[in-house]
């Protein structure tokens, strides 16, 4: 006997990102979206993407610009991350009502979040409409990573330093610590 039961279907997939989307290539155009619907595509080319509904304000801005920036949030984001995801751009300025400061990116016009740990450069290579979201699929152009969370040994970022945040079902969560690495599992013992 199984003790699983059907449930309707859904986005049950958690934990997720809880990113700040920055877009815009001017400083009018500005702007934030929180966003979790967002993951890895490919590896080689480095490429990703996020999903955003077209009633959204940002998302005018990042079809017409066709760039973006992911930028991961910590614990001292969180309060910023759901702000950006609840109010909209057409009625504030995200990034002073936030006290965020944008930044000029490095190959593309969007800014990235002076404030974030990690900072994603995009550029949107196909735009797919789904049903409610639309999927912008982009190539990594360029990653800025804080300095602080840099290892100079061993050239690695520290991501269990960065304090990042996820969000799930509603809810967002404080990272847990460390349970292994890949391929742990397999690892042979040192002697």
């Amino acid at each position: 006997m199984s003790n699983k039961v059907s449930w309707k279907p859904g986005t049950m997939i958690y934990p997720l990102p809880a990113a700040l989307i920055s877009c815009g290539n001017i400083s009018d155009e500005y702007n934030l979206i929180t966003v979790s619907w967002i993951g890895t595509v490919c590896s080689n080319p480095p490429m990703c993407y996020i999903s955003v509904r077209p009633e959204r304000h940002s998302y005018n801005i990042i079809k017409k610009n066709m760039e973006f920036v992911i930028n991961l949030t910590n614990e001292e984001m969180a309060f910023a991350t759901d702000w950006c995801g609840v109010k909209s751009g057409r009625d504030f300025n995200k990034f002073e009502e936030m006290k965020l400061t944008p930044v000029k990116a490095e190959k593309i016009n969007a800014p990235l979040i002076q404030e974030s740990p990690l900072s994603i450069e995009c550029k949107v290579k196909e735009i797919i409409p789904l049903g409610s979201h639309d999927m912008f699929i982009a190539d990594v152009v360029n990653v800025q990573a804080d300095t602080k969370y840099i290892d100079p040994e061993t050239d690695t970022f520290k991501l269990s330093e960065a304090k990042l945040i996820a969000y799930s079902h509603g809810h967002y969560y404080k990272l847990g610590e460390e349970i292994g690495k890949f391929g742990w599992t397999v690892q042979k013992k040192k002697k």
